[in-house]
C-alpha cells in the first residue's frame, strides 16, 4: 500500500478476452484514477504528469495493440521502482479454447485478426491469439498472472482487489484450491496434485461440507498422509522462498489440486496459509468455492 508520499501503479496487460476491462473497473472502484490503453511510449512522461498533480494510486491497462513498443515497458517499470514508485503488474490469462469462444459469443474481432500484407484476407483466430502470447511472453514473465478462464467476473474482481490490498515491495504467497476436473489453472508458480489423499468425498456425513468445517478438518488431520504432503509442500516452499525474494518476485502462486476442489485442496490451502501468515504476505483463493458463494456454480 502507497504511503502518503509514495505513488503506487498497477499495470495491467494480458490477453485480449481475458478481462482487462473488469481487472480496471474493480480499480477504479477501488479509488484508482485509470487510464486504459495507454502507449508504451507515454508511460514515462503520464506518470511525471500525475507526480506532479499529487497523484497516489494510478491503473494503467496496456495491451497487443501498443505491440511494437511494449518491449520498453519492464525496463520503464525498473526505472520507476527505482524512483521509489511502488510498481504491481498484473497479467490476465485464459485458455486458448476461453478466448475462441468468448470471441465468437460477442462476434468482437481480435486486435491481430487482420494480415496487413494480404489485404483483407483475416487471420484465423487461433492463430492470432497464439500470436498475441508470443508478443506478450515478456510481460507475462514479469507479472502476477491471473487466470480468468473458468472464473466469473466478480471472482475476478475480488481477486485483483485482494493483490492490489497486499503489500508492496515484499514477496506476497498467493495458495489457490482448484479442482481437477474443471481444468488445471495456467496462473499456479507451483501445483500440488493431492488426489492420491484420503477423501472425505466417500464419507456420506462430510460429503457436503468443505476443508473448512471442522468435522473434514478433524478426519483430514487425522490421516497421516495429509500430515506428510502438508509438511512437504511446507518444506519445499521454506527451501525456495529466500530464492525467489532474491530473484524480485512479488507473487508467488501455490496451487493445490483434489478432485473437485472442495476437501482436500481447500483444507491444505487454509493450513499452507496459517503456516506461512506469520511470516509472509499470504492470500487465499479457492477457484470452485469462491464461484459456488458467488452464486455463479
Amino acid at each position: 500500500m502507497a504511503t502518503a508520499n509514495t505513488m503506487e501503479i498497477v499495470l495491467i496487460t494480458g490477453m485480449s478476452g481475458s478481462g482487462k476491462s473488469v481487472a480496471l473497473n474493480a480499480l477504479e472502484d477501488a479509488g484508482f484514477y485509470c487510464v486504459d490503453n495507454l502507449p508504451p511510449e507515454l508511460l514515462l512522461p503520464f506518470v511525471e504528469l500525475e507526480q506532479k498533480h499529487q497523484a497516489q494510486r494510478v491503473a494503467i491497462a496496456m495491451d497487443v495493440r501498443s505491440a511494437t513498443s511494449l518491449p520498453l515497458v519492464p525496463q520503464q517499470l525498473q526505472a520507476l521502482r527505482q524512483l521509489g514508485v511502488v510498481v504491481k503488474s498484473l497479467f490476465l490469462d485464459a485458455t486458448t479454447d476461453t478466448l475462441v469462444r468468448r470471441y465468437s459469443e460477442t462476434r468482437r474481432k481480435h486486435p491481430l485478426s487482420k494480415v496487413e500484407a494480404a489485404g483483407d484476407e483475416r487471420r484465423a483466430l487461433v492463430d492470432a491469439i497464439e500470436l498475441e502470447r508470443e508478443l506478450l511472453a515478456d510481460l507475462r514473465e514479469q507479472a502476477h498472472v491471473i487466470d480468468s478462464s473458468i472464473i466469473r467476473p466478480s471472482q475476478l474482481q475480488g481477486y485483483v482487489k485482494e493483490l492490489i490490498a497486499s503489500p508492496g515491495g515484499q514477496l506476497t504467497l498467493v495458495f489457490e484450491s482448484f479442482a481437477f476436473k474443471r481444468g488445471v489453472p495456467t496462473d499456479a508458480d507451483y501445483m500440488f496434485d493431492v488426489r492420491m489423499l484420503p477423501n472425505p468425498h466417500y464419507d456420506p456425513e462430510l460429503k457436503h461440507l468443505t476443508g473448512r468445517d471442522q468435522p473434514v478438518i478433524d478426519f483430514l488431520k487425522a490421516q497421516a498422509d495429509v500430515d506428510l504432503m502438508l509438511n512437504h509442500i511446507s518444506q519445499f516452499l521454506e527451501s525456495w522462498l529466500d530464492a525467489l525474494v532474491r530473484d524480485h518476485r512479488s507473487y508467488v502462486t501455490v496451487a493445490i489440486g483434489c478432485t473437485g476442489g472442495q476437501h482436500r485442496s481447500v483444507y491444505l490451502v487454509e493450513q499452507l496459509a496459517k503456516r506461512f501468515g506469520s511470516s509472509w504476505s499470504t492470500l487465499k483463493r479457492h477457484r470452485e468455492m469462491d464461484a459456488l458463494q458467488s452464486g455463479l456454480g
